[in-house]
């Protein structure tokens, strides 16, 4: 999954953004809303982690903004605010949940995982097809019944080929979602994280296609 983290606290950012990191997701830090809001025009995120009280301003009225501009990329508020009112208004403006300041990233990463459960609509993560069963959540990758070992981008590319299979992945599209703005990509990147999930695969009905000039697309041959 590839988060943006609003927060103007380099301190905490830096422990949200390498907690998320270790769980395998990619995570751009914006510290303003300035920059926070770039970010969503230029990139296209599955989470947001949302701060309050930002350097220019609060983080409602872009929560606010984007709503009602049909942002639907789910919202986990982070706020030092404990009352029960604000918290009332964060849900109200839109926020699909929030955390009160300090918390327990081990709370956080389990707020991460049940918004983003009730985003795709389903009420466990496991994915059955084509003789692959994945749980991108806790990582596990099995095919043909044997457990495969995923690194963390491999983790999260056979994410996105298996929540769409059939939909066509240009190279780009692939290198925005696996990694963060600051990265150094490679041109080979991409087809180096396609080689070793087409090894994974081979041992199932699924395969990834290359569309010469396109992309990439993950099929079923059922």
């Amino acid at each position: 999954m590839k988060f943006l983290l609003v927060e103007d606290n380099l301190d905490l950012a830096n422990a949200i953004s390498s907690r998320m990191r270790l769980d395998g997701h990619v995570i751009d830090h914006a510290a303003n809303l300035e920059d926070a809001t770039a970010f969503v025009e230029t990139d296209e995120y599955d989470l947001i982690l949302l701060d309050i009280m930002l350097p220019d301003g609060d983080g409602r009225d872009f929560l606010k903004r984007h709503r009602a501009g049909r942002l639907d990329t789910p919202v986990i508020v982070l706020t030092a605010r404990s009352q029960v009112s604000d918290r009332i208004g964060s849900l109200d403006l839109g926020a699909d949940d929030y955390v009160t300041k300090p918390f327990d990233h081990a709370e956080l990463e389990a707020r991460c995982r049940a918004v983003l459960r009730r985003k795709s609509g389903i009420a466990k993560s496991t994915i059955e097809i084509g003789g692959v069963v994945f749980d991108p959540v806790a990582g596990h990758l099995t095919v043909g019944g044997e457990a495969v070992s995923l690194r963390n981008r491999e983790l999260r590319m056979m994410e996105l080929f298996i929540n769409a299979p059939g939909h066509v992945f240009s190279k780009q599209k692939l290198a925005d979602r696996l990694f963060s703005y600051d990265d150094n990509v490679s041109d080979n990147a991409i087809e180096v994280y396609v080689g070793r999930l087409r090894r994974h695969l081979e041992k199932s009905d699924l395969k990834i296609t290359t569309l010469r000039g396109l992309g990439y697309r993950l099929d079923h041959d059922a």
